[in-house]
């Protein structure tokens, strides 16, 4: 038994979930990492430690097949082989392969793509709202155009795209504490239909490779003649969807949001649209759409003045580290033209994420689209927040938008 006290973060009281920024200056005060009895491992709260926990190498990404393995085939192979759960030299090979196949232009292709998406939907919007009535922002536009996107990329036929939402959401809620049988259940169905659905798309692409990631990446290969495994191939398909949506759903709902709440902010934004682009990195940190990061010790570590042991699990709590005041000024107030900005929600070291530039241009071209089609911008109703702690988004953002 650690010889701390227990941190001061009750993931079962529901406002600390609806906001948990409190809890973590209230903890942040007390020690910068703490044992959590409830949770079983470590937590950093400040932005120090946390980046340490993401860099350190002794720490490490260690996948353990869930149990029973035999009901969680699916959902364990997708786990198994991707990037984000390896460490050297699996993952450098790995990451080098995708590196490689996204170096061929990928996400500068598809920048005019995406903002003519973007302002579709919000034109879409706008008219349904014509100025009175609360339309969704979530349904309406944040949780259709990164689907879109990565769709898209991959080069997932039109008539399929329907699929992917529903399989990503049943796998990340995995990823939540308190998990019943039927979320489980639901995860592994999901995975066996998303890895089925993948192979049939990476065996047809073999045969008639198009300018999609997917070609890229069945047809990659390294200095060395590596290659990726079907396995490996179909994993990188998964993760870029589930990361790549879910970070950036969840970054279009809390940055309206909190844009909304903060009207000097929005109206400093639409005055100054060269703002915009360190504005995507405010609200990235302001309310961060991955809340915690997992590692592992492999070996004794000190981190924060406490001995991590090998096998114990210490976890980065990324909302914490951002709104850590010996790094960021102000760090409760939402600034737009915050400057200083090394937020950690996209990682840090060797498990960076490869879909950060990707993300960067969807919320770019979706705010700027929000910016420039509405002259009124607005709360319709008050919006609903999921309950989940470790994937912090909204389940529905009502506005009301006018030309």
């Amino acid at each position: 038994m650690p010889l701390a006290a227990s941190a001061p973060l009750d993931l079962d009281d529901p406002a600390v979930v609806a906001d948990p920024y409190p809890a973590f200056a209230r903890a942040r005060a007390a020690a910068p990492v703490q044992w959590h009895e409830g949770l079983g491992l470590w937590l950093a709260f400040t932005h120090a430690e946390s980046n340490a926990v993401l860099r350190d190498r002794r720490l490490g990404r260690i996948w353990s097949d869930k149990q029973p393995a035999e009901g969680f085939e699916s959902f364990n192979l997708i786990h198994r082989n991707a990037i984000l759960e390896m460490e050297p030299p699996e993952h450098t090979r790995l990451r080098r392969l995708i590196s490689s196949a996204f170096a061929r232009g990928h996400v500068e292709r598809l920048r005019p793509w995406v903002e003519d998406l973007a302002r579709s939907l919000v034109d879409e919007l706008v008219e349904r709202s014509a100025g009175s009535e609360p339309v969704d922002l979530l349904s309406g536009m944040a949780e259709q155009l990164p689907v879109a996107v990565i769709a898209e990329l991959l080069g997932v036929p039109g008539a399929d795209r329907h699929l992917l939402r529903p399989w990503s959401n049943a796998i990340v809620k995995m990823y939540e504490y308190g998990r019943t049988t039927a979320v489980e259940d639901d995860a592994e169905r999901a995975a066996g239909e998303f890895v089925a659905y993948l192979r049939g798309l990476a065996a047809e692409r073999r045969t008639n490779p198009g300018e999609d990631l997917v070609s890229h990446l069945v047809s990659v290969r390294d200095a060395d003649g590596a290659t990726l495994t079907e396995d490996e191939l179909v994993t990188t398909c998964i993760l870029l969807l589930n990361a790549g949506h879910e970070a950036t759903v969840n970054v279009s709902g809390n940055g309206t949001l909190a844009l909304l709440r903060t009207p000097d902010q929005l109206a400093r934004l639409r005055a100054d649209r060269s703002l915009l682009p360190g504005a995507i990195e405010e609200l990235i940190r302001f309310d961060s759409p991955l809340q915690l990061f997992e590692r592992t010790a492999t070996t004794d570590v000190e981190i924060g003045g406490v001995v991590v042991e090998r096998g114990q699990k210490i976890g980065a709590l990324l909302g914490a580290a951002n709104r850590d005041p010996a790094v960021f000024a102000e760090p409760d107030r939402l600034d737009v033209g915050r400057t200083e900005n090394p937020h950690i929600t996209f990682g840090a070291g060797i498990h960076f994420c490869i879909g950060a530039p990707l993300a960067r241009v969807e919320l770019q071209a979706s705010f700027g689209a929000l910016l420039d089609r509405t002259t009124t911008f607005e709360l319709g109703a008050e919006p609903v927040r999921r309950p989940e702690f470790v994937i912090r988004g909204l389940e529905t953002l009502p506005v009301v938008l006018g030309r």
